[in-house]
């Protein structure tokens, strides 16, 4: 499943560059043409990111959201700096199908498996960063990845299994992008040992033979960002591509 995704900055589609403020380019402020153009193609799903709520949840875009959510026929996940059981409720309350938390995940598992128990677990998508060290261990950064929280994904993964643990998308942040292609050994590693969690692929797909190469992993969604915006497939292409081998 290809999963597009759009970062917004107040209304605006961007792309940052490793996770960096200062390093944004902008692709427009139509969001809700793309993303009508997206499902049009075939997108089952799509991801969006609030930019401007990550760095403010005062200002987190609920009304852009709103009509975002409601524009497109197809289920719509959202993160970007989730911090609260109201961040989650808002967001739900909006229309929004799953909630992606992050670092708050990671620093809190207690509260945030409360969230699982309130929402259930079908409505979260927790987002693992993950630092691939020199020994091969999986590190979960946090905090846009200035941090190692010193956890490892598997360890996490486990924390959120009792409470029913459906959907995780996993960024190997090293590739992040990057368009220099996707970490297929960590998604075949993480699937292979978790089969009951739908695990989504993020970060560094730059052609379609990237899409291709994590086919066999067994993925359950590949999140498709930048390379869409700048035009090196497109959504039909890359369903094509993902279905038919």
């Amino acid at each position: 499943m290809i999963i597009p995704a759009l970062d917004l900055i107040d209304g605006t589609v961007v792309r940052l560059h490793q996770g960096d403020y200062g390093q944004q380019r902008d692709y427009g402020n139509d969001p809700l043409p793309r993303l009508q153009e997206y499902a049009a193609q075939g997108a089952q799903v799509l991801h969006l990111v609030d930019l401007t709520g990550a760095k403010d949840p005062a200002r987190r875009q609920i009304a852009l959201l709103k009509t975002l959510v409601a524009g497109v026929d197809v289920p719509v996940q959202v993160g970007g700096g989730i911090r609260t059981e109201e961040d989650v409720a808002a967001l739900l309350d909006a229309g929004v199908s799953r909630v992606v938390v992050g670092s708050t995940a990671v620093k809190s598992p207690e509260v945030v498996k409360g969230w699982f128990m309130r929402f259930g677990a079908e409505k979260l998508v927790l987002a693992l960063d993950v630092r691939i060290d020199d020994a091969g261990s999986k590190q979960v950064a946090v905090s846009g990845w200035q941090e190692n929280s010193g956890v490892t994904l598997e360890a996490l993964v486990e924390t959120y299994l009792p409470v029913g643990l459906q959907h995780v998308l996993c960024t190997d942040i090293s590739r992040d992008g990057t368009l220099a292609g996707s970490n297929v050994s960590l998604y075949q590693e993480v699937c292979a040992r978790y089969p009951q969690v739908a695990f989504q692929s993020s970060g560094g797909i730059g052609d379609i033979n990237d899409v291709a190469a994590l086919r066999g992993t067994g993925v359950r969604g590949v999140i498709v960002g930048r390379a869409l915006l700048e035009g090196k497939f497109n959504v039909a292409e890359a369903i094509e591509c993902w279905q038919n081998g």
